[in-house]
């Protein structure tokens, strides 16, 4: 992760209007939103740490399906600090972040790592800080344990991300 931040904050350097990538990333962790939520988002849909997360992605509910999810700390700092130029948080295309996401993947050589990843990361994180199952269907818009297990690997207790440079915008 920290290769692929560096990777987009020179390219951001250099690029002033790419892909706010750092943000995007780092957002999905700590919200464990997926990329076409992400950039559905509206600043209407936020309010006192969480959000309206619009069409949900469910199995028998594909549209209609939103859902309000809470939002940790970091995640409420990152849109906090991006800016309200359009009516959209993420005014961007999801499959630009995808693009551009697998694109520096590739450039630095780092195999088998995919956006969603950055889900599961954050789910486990979750765990990983000592929230329980009905706590971290809040923050993911599970609505069965069952879904969310797959979600969860515990590989260590507390917050790895604790002190991450990214994790403020």
């Amino acid at each position: 992760l920290d290769r692929l931040m560096e990777y987009f904050g020179d390219a951001k350097a250099r690029r002033p209007d790419s892909l706010p990538m750092q943000q995007i990333i780092a957002f999905a962790i700590f919200s464990t939103r997926r990329q076409d939520e992400i950039t559905r988002i509206k600043w209407s849909d936020y309010e006192d740490g969480r959000v309206m997360v619009r069409d949900l992605k469910h199995p028998g509910d594909k549209a209609g399906n939103d859902v309000w999810c809470q939002l940790p700390p970091e995640a409420c700092a990152i849109i906090e600090s991006m800016p309200k130029r359009e009516e959209r948080i993420f005014p961007y295309i999801a499959d630009s972040v995808s693009t551009t996401f697998t694109r520096a993947c590739r450039i630095l050589g780092i195999a088998d790592l995919h956006f969603h990843d950055l889900r599961h990361e954050g789910c486990s994180r979750l765990f990983e800080l000592g929230w329980t199952i009905p706590q971290a269907m809040t923050v993911s818009g599970h609505r069965a344990w069952a879904s969310l297990q797959r979600y969860s690997h515990l590989r260590q207790t507390g917050d790895k991300f604790a002190g991450w440079k990214w994790s403020q915008p």
